[in-house]
């Protein structure tokens, strides 16, 4: 068979223009694209959200974005304790705006494991020793806000009212179907060898990389202290929201109602959470004491405050970083 020659075309041409490409500044702009494209669909939560935010108390809106801002500083410190090499502080705190942004724009996790993946990778460390660090990370700070949701359920028992919310005497039977359902959940993780090999796998790295860096004290605190402030920052963001609005449910309630919102929708593989959160933390927050409209109104100004305003920002900080090849 004889090649087919086309006129004016050369061999090693294409090649040469696949080369050409800028690859590495194409990708910085497929954050924004991605931002774009979420907005588009989500645009009448947008809108009825700062419709909202024109009617709050701005003192209360700035704390809320304060802690918002505070809960990347967290995380850049839970980073850091998650591993024993120093990583540069700055390039650490930018990281965690962007990863913040990809969070929101992959399903939830994969898109800031993976920021911080690569950069660790570029900071010099070992792949195996990254992916412990990441392990550990994402086991600290699911210790933290459970442990931190059961001390406020023990603190406030009669905080989560779910008999307002379902007809009487279906509380328990409901409470009996969430029991059954985690039976069934552990069964099949100590069961089923091929959901059993991978979850144990995730343990003994993150317990692994828990070993190294407890044997340095500033690590340790870094890793606890961070997990701790993390879901604690973003509880206290939701009750400074709730605070401009004029929802009338104690602090202490809110921060409960948050932090079961989010253990409860943990699992539940949407970008960001967009959608499940919001749904969950409006049934937490009624389950709470708040009446449905005001509650609505309170999440969706918390999640346009936590999400959406710093999406844009998130995602030029992590197109920055590709172009710069920190990431």
């Amino acid at each position: 068979m004889t090649a087919v020659r086309i006129p004016g075309f050369r061999a090693g041409r294409v090649p040469r223009l696949v080369r050409r490409i800028p690859v590495r500044h194409a990708l910085t702009l497929i954050p924004l694209v991605l931002v774009a494209v979420i907005a588009v669909q989500h645009w009448p939560v947008l809108v009825e959200g700062f419709a909202h935010l024109r009617s709050a108390s701005w003192p209360w809106l700035l704390a809320a974005g304060g802690a918002t801002c505070l809960t990347w500083v967290a995380a850049a410190f839970t980073r850091q304790g998650a591993v024993i090499q120093p990583l540069p502080r700055w390039r650490l705190l930018a990281t965690q705006l962007a990863a913040g942004s990809a969070n929101h724009l992959l399903p939830t996790g994969l898109g800031s494991g993976a920021v911080n993946l690569r950069f660790m990778t570029v900071c010099g460390v070992p792949l195996a020793t990254s992916s412990a660090a990441l392990a550990l990370y994402l086991l600290a700070e699911s210790v933290a806000r459970v442990g931190l949701m059961a001390v406020l359920f023990v603190a406030f028992p009669d905080a989560l009212r779910l008999d307002g919310l379902l007809p009487r005497g279906e509380v328990g039977p409901v409470l009996a179907v969430a029991g059954t359902l985690a039976a069934a959940a552990l069964g099949v993780l100590l069961l089923v060898r091929r959901v059993r090999r991978p979850v144990f796998r995730f343990l003994r790295a993150a317990l692994g990389e828990a070993r190294s860096v407890h044997t340095r004290p500033s690590r340790a605190l870094a890793l606890w202290g961070g997990s701790l402030a993390f879901p604690a920052l973003q509880a206290v963001g939701l009750v400074a929201v709730g605070q401009a609005l004029g929802l009338q449910v104690p602090p202490a309630h809110m921060a409960l109602a948050y932090l079961a919102a989010t253990v409860a929708v943990a699992l539940i593989p949407t970008p960001g959470g967009l959608g499940s959160v919001e749904a969950a933390l409006i049934v937490a927050l009624v389950a709470a004491g708040g009446p449905v409209a005001v509650a609505t109104a309170v999440v969706l100004a918390y999640r346009i405050i936590t999400v959406w305003v710093p999406l844009l920002p998130g995602a030029l900080t992590l197109g920055a970083l590709v172009r710069l090849k920190v990431i």
